[in-house]
């Protein structure tokens, strides 16, 4: 290639009305050439500085008050921060800003009708925030979800559960859906459904149980723990054990008060039934024992199976015999009527 051409057009003047060269020059500083320098300390200064702002507020409003409100008051302040950077730093280049607000107008109506559903996920955030039925470190039930509050944002809230699984669920859904928020008190009642033998004495069981509730230290005294009898089961006496704790205890007192429930009523020989079944499984297994209880004492009836060799049963008509009987044992088919006598030598 010529280098005379690439020289020329290195040294070819540029046109001032030509948008590009515009737009370069603007972003260059224009005719003011520390214009680029003040946007970029506004960029690479106050976008570090807004963030360790934001963090700060939010540890000590979160410590104040609480983790939400710390996690709100956090981001009040980012992301209005990090707009007043963008717009200072567009005016100090010289751009003009009523063109830009037009253009976002008119972007933020075309986006509102292409993402409805994350317009619905903010506005139901707004309401989450504002209601506060949970807040964050608050464990909460979503249907089948059970999970420990993380965090509360624009478009959804984060959960992790007790397995270790992170969940994430949009506002919408929650604001539809069913939420219990299971540690919003500091305290819990913990109800423990025990069975009994028909045969034990309830006020027995219930000494018992309230006993083994007052030796517990994780179970409160107040408000009392009491025992109910709810009802008679099909194979035990149902007694309900209510019991109160901290939010904090309720696992370990659920553990420790079924282990020593189980211990104690072994060595008070209190009885806790479980249902017995008997199975059949049809004609071609053995028959079932049976046992007829008379004078001479219990006699099996089960009787064997006998093979049929085709002979007709004692005391039956058989077509072959003279006379069609069959002698029964201990008869001799040869002799003569009952009336004859046997001819012996003298």
């Amino acid at each position: 290639m010529d280098t005379g051409l690439l020289v020329w057009v290195a040294q070819a003047p540029l046109d001032p009305q030509d948008p590009v060269t515009s737009f370069w020059r603007q972003l260059a500083g224009g005719e003011d050439p520390g214009a680029l320098l003040r946007a970029l300390l506004l960029v690479f200064i106050g976008v570090p500085a807004l963030m360790a702002i934001s963090r700060w507020l939010r540890q000590w409003v979160g410590k104040s008050y609480s983790p939400q409100q710390g996690m709100v008051a956090g981001k009040a302040i980012l992301y209005p921060g990090l707009l007043l950077i963008f717009i200072s730093a567009l005016h100090q280049l010289g751009f003009s800003l009523a063109p830009l607000l037009g253009a976002a107008g008119i972007v933020g109506i075309a986006i509102g009708f292409a993402s409805q559903t994350s317009v619905s996920n903010v506005i139901s955030g707004f309401f989450l925030i504002a209601e506060r039925p949970f807040e964050v470190e608050d464990v909460i039930q979503v249907g089948d979800t059970t999970g420990r509050v993380l965090s509360i944002d624009t478009l959804s809230v984060k959960l992790r559960t007790f397995d270790n699984r992170f969940v994430r669920i949009p506002n919408e859904t929650i604001v539809k859906s069913q939420v219990t928020t299971i540690t919003r008190f500091p305290i819990r009642r913990l109800d423990l459904n025990v069975g009994v033998a028909y045969g034990e004495e309830v006020s027995k069981v219930r000494k018992v149980l309230l006993e083994v509730t007052r030796t517990n230290p994780r179970a409160l005294m107040e408000p009392e723990p009491a025992v109910f009898f709810d009802n008679y089961g099909d194979s035990a006496l149902e007694l309900r054990l209510a019991v109160w704790a901290t939010r904090e205890n309720f696992i370990q007192l659920k553990n420790s008060l079924l282990e020593q429930i189980k211990a104690r009523f072994d060595e008070e020989g209190i009885e806790i039934p479980f249902p017995h079944r008997s199975l059949y499984a049809g004609s071609s297994t053995d028959p079932f024992p049976v046992q007829i209880v008379g004078d001479g004492g219990p006699v099996d009836a089960t009787l064997p199976e006998q093979e049929d060799d085709g002979r007709p049963a004692e005391g039956e008509t058989d077509p072959d015999e003279p006379g069609g009987f069959v002698p029964s044992e201990g008869e001799d088919s040869s002799s003569g009527s009952p009336g004859e006598e046997e001819e012996r030598p003298h």
